[in-house]
């Protein structure tokens, strides 16, 4: 096989393929937006009991 024909390594670039869809700053994390404990734990209770509502 000639070799010479195959052109040069093309350099890979640092960036990621895809953006995440919980990337900082964006509409589903936006900066400076910290939830609280008390809001976490009651998404999460409501979270359970519509669960254990629909079964």
């Amino acid at each position: 096989m000639d070799y010479k024909d195959a052109g040069a390594i093309k350099k890979g670039s640092n960036k990621p393929r895809h953006s995440e869809h919980n990337a900082k700053g964006g509409r589903k994390n936006p900066f400076g937006k910290s939830e609280g404990k008390a809001e976490l734990l009651a998404r999460m209770k409501a979270a359970v009991k519509a669960r254990k509502d629909a079964s």
